[in-house]
């Protein structure tokens, strides 16, 4: 069974030690750490053993004399350590080159995956969300609820209260919202089903 929140925080490695021959698409002149970085992930869904994999969000950010470069991905059944540790061989492969400092992170979107592109909103469906926004509405600034799906150029979550409409401009964040209890009901219920 995957690792929910699995991840990898990994040094340069030498990949024909592991098996693994990246393929990079060279580009002329000098190319900036983040670039090459961006670049090199835009290619992980290309290679064969990575193809069902889905690029959730990429971050790049100075810290101090170093990037800190961090990659959050999916896929069907889950992401586990050793998933992420292979990316990020691949990854260091591509950025070996790139003489900044930095430290790569690897890392599943776990079971509170973020809701990143209008897409995500509608393969979640039927999920229950927990939205923020950067302004209030209903004199709140967290929503949870039941994912409707987008109507137009808003998210729409159901409610108790009834349906609430988001404008997909006022959505800071969104996360699939995980419900511990209702997997401990479910485990309970299993258990006694066996009896």
């Amino acid at each position: 069974m995957p690792a929910a929140g699995a991840h990898a925080t990994i040094r340069p490695v030498n990949l024909e030690s592991v098996g693994v021959v990246p393929r990079f698409v060279v580009v002329r002149g000098h190319v900036g750490l983040v670039e090459t970085f961006e670049a090199a992930v835009s290619g992980v869904p290309a290679q064969a053993e990575f193809r069902d994999i889905e690029i959730v969000a990429l971050r790049a950010r100075r810290s101090g004399r170093s990037v800190e470069l961090s990659l959050t991905l999916d896929r069907p059944g889950g992401v586990d350590m050793a998933l992420c540790e292979r990316i990020a061989a691949y990854l260091n492969a591509a950025l070996g080159a790139e003489p900044d400092d930095y430290t790569l992170e690897v890392e599943s979107a776990g079971i509170d995956r973020p809701l990143v592109r209008p897409g995500d909103y509608e393969r979640f469906r039927e999920r229950d969300v927990v939205v923020t926004t950067s302004l209030p509405l209903q004199h709140e600034y967290t929503h949870h609820g039941k994912l409707l799906g987008i109507r137009g150029n808003a998210v729409v979550l159901s409610r108790t209260s009834g349906e609430l409409s988001i404008p997909l401009d006022a959505v800071k964040t969104a996360n699939i919202e995980y419900d511990y209890r209702a997997d401990l009901r479910r485990a309970k219920r299993e258990k006694r089903e066996k009896r």
